[in-house]
């Protein structure tokens, strides 16, 4: 079920509640295989991935956060984007860019997904510096020493009924042209 970008762009909105189907492994490695092909800082390709889709460790992660994160226990698959920090100073924004690749791929083959953002947020919002979300992550996930945690991204097939309600696009002041 391939779409043109621009369709797939337009159709593409966060998913936070996911049906019971669990994706197959195939279209899983086929996200991730497009998802390799980003572009990264002098090609320096530091983005890392940990493919999670056991239901008891995922609903461990939906615990990394106080807020923003409690949707991801119904989600079957979870995609932690990682980066190696020492390879480049734009290791995070190549974790973007792989994030983005990992959403529009899942689109493309009729998954929804949700970034949930990891690094430098705290796991509880009134305690701004306490515990952060991803060193809860690491006491029981193998991310690399030298990775850090840009985000998880939730897949799965949609829990949705019928179409979801296309964002107000204002232009206003938006974009310009010189």
């Amino acid at each position: 079920m391939e779409k043109n970008f621009f369709e797939l762009v337009e159709k593409r909105r966060s998913c936070r509640k996911f049906s019971e189907q669990k994706p197959d492994r195939a279209v899983i490695e086929q996200i991730m295989e497009a998802t390799l092909t980003a572009p990264s800082s002098k090609n320096t390709r530091t983005s890392r991935f940990l493919v999670i889709d056991d239901p008891k460790t995922i609903a461990r992660m939906s615990e990394m956060r106080d807020y923003g994160s409690a949707f991801m226990v119904g989600a079957p698959v979870v995609v932690l984007v990682m980066g190696v920090k020492s390879a480049t100073d734009l290791w995070e924004i190549n974790c973007a860019i792989s994030a983005t690749y990992i959403q529009l791929a899942a689109e493309a083959v009729g998954l929804g997904s949700c970034w949930v953002h990891v690094g430098g947020r705290p796991r509880l919002k009134d305690e701004p510096q306490g515990e952060q979300a991803e060193e809860y992550l690491r006491t029981f996930l193998p991310i690399p020493e030298e990775c850090g945690v840009v985000c998880a991204v939730a897949l799965g097939y949609s829990g949705y009924d019928g179409e979801r309600a296309k964002p107000i696009l204002n232009n206003d002041g938006m974009v310009r042209y010189l």
